[in-house]
């Protein structure tokens, strides 16, 4: 490891530490058996690096953020032939599995690759949505913010606490949307309630928020029944391909959502809102994007599809404009939100790491490790741009007529309001 600017060390199976002189460590990469090595070295499968960090045969010490730079440096690392074969040499040469606990078997990548396509049916997508979020509702607790809020935060300042960062993305969805009392809001994919609860609480809306998610579900009903809010929302597990009516709802948010529709869907989905919402009626589409067009079969994406969202698809912001013009709507306002979900992406490994007893007692430590370093490698991936966020505020055109005001100043009036969490 003393080829990563000296600042990483290495402990083998036989205790023996690899340290980079005097300089203190950022880190120490641990390797529990000397098979997965040699099964590194051989196969050369970046996953396979990845399920030996969930399987506990490999380990990081120290910080994990410096870990996962390597990335950077293994990619631009370029061998010779000598040295290849001299790595292949060493691996035959070293000593067999030792122990029987950390056989590989059946990776857990190649479990979970089994059980999903990019078919997006109502069933796989189904199954996809309970996969990522009925982990546990507990587990989630341990890390999110009190309103529960599992989507980018917005911050004012970069000392701003997570809990406040996400009462400002709550108001600040609200405030673009332009919520009136008695309007009807559709959330698609609504979480644990927090949005609907919020405009209802906040704005005085009558809102209705759907999900695939069974504990969401459950937990949206007790939160609504708790907070006294059973005359203004309403939530149900329902696809929102299955979503009746025509001009039901004034305004349409979908957070974090559009993600899971996959790109062949994309049309559907938004055919689907433009149905439900109202001439004039406001949409905003707030959902993650990265810099290249379409799906493409990467390391990154495979990673994600087999351990963390297993149908989930990306594109530009370009294509996902293009597409909503293509369905009718009018683009008012498209926001980039890249550094604040970087941000709240650390804050979440934070409190994730804070709990980590919790955690294991919760979920087990191969889930706590996939989510721990899920969370970790895409905050550096939104540090470094190639993964990006926007909100596109949209409206189904209304013979002319513009449904914003003139100019951006409301979103902003009273500042004290948005900070304090109040409208």
């Amino acid at each position: 490891m003393r080829g990563y600017a000296g600042s990483a060390s290495l402990r083998l199976w036989n205790n023996i530490l690899h340290a980079p002189g005097d300089q203190l460590p950022s880190f120490t990469l641990v390797l529990r058996d000397p098979a997965i090595l040699r099964r590194l070295i051989l196969e050369r499968s970046p996953l396979l690096l990845a399920d030996a960090y969930f399987r506990g045969v490999i380990d990081f010490e120290g910080d994990l953020y410096s870990a996962l730079s390597l990335k950077t440096h293994f990619e631009r690392l370029s061998l010779t032939w000598r040295d290849k074969l001299a790595l292949l040499r060493d691996a035959w040469r070293l000593p067999a599995m030792t122990d029987p606990n950390l056989k590989p078997g059946d990776t857990l990548a190649s479990r979970i690759a089994r059980r999903f396509s990019h078919r997006h049916s109502k069933d796989s997508d189904r199954a996809a949505i309970q996969f990522h979020y009925d982990v546990s509702n507990e587990f989630y607790r341990l890390w999110l913010d009190a309103e529960r809020v599992y989507s980018c935060a917005y911050f004012t300042s970069l000392d701003e606490s997570l809990d406040q960062a996400q009462r400002n993305k709550l108001e600040h969805i609200c405030r673009k949307l332009r919520l009136q009392p008695g309007e009807r809001l559709l959330d698609i994919g609504c979480g644990w309630g927090a949005l609907v609860c919020w405009a209802a609480r906040h704005h005085g809306v009558r809102a209705h928020g759907i999900t695939l998610s069974q504990q969401q579900f459950e937990y949206a009903q007790q939160r609504i029944k708790a907070d006294g809010l059973q005359e203004l929302v309403t939530v149900e597990l329902r696809d929102y391909r299955d979503m009746a009516g025509e001009g039901v709802y004034d305004k349409v948010s979908s957070v974090g959502m559009f993600e899971h529709v996959g790109l062949s869907n994309l049309p559907t989905y938004l055919s689907t809102v433009m149905r439900l919402l109202r001439p004039g009626g406001l949409f905003l589409n707030h959902g993650i994007t990265h810099d290249e067009e379409g799906w493409n079969k990467t390391v990154a994406t495979e990673f994600i599809n087999r351990y963390v969202f297993p149908d989930g698809e990306l594109d530009c912001v370009s294509n996902i404009q293009l597409g909503m013009e293509r369905a009718g709507f009018e683009i008012h306002d498209v926001e980039g939100l890249r550094p604040h979900y970087a941000l709240t992406l650390r804050h979440w490994v934070q409190r994730l790491e804070a709990n980590r007893d919790a955690a294991l007692r919760e979920v087990g430590e191969a889930t706590y490790r996939v989510w721990r370093l899920y969370m970790a490698a895409c905050a550096l991936e939104f540090e470094s741009g190639g993964t990006g966020i926007y909100q596109i505020l949209a409206s189904r055109r209304n013979l002319g007529e513009c449904p914003v005001p003139l100019s951006r100043r409301d979103l902003y009036a009273d500042c004290n309001g948005l900070n304090s969490g109040v409208n």
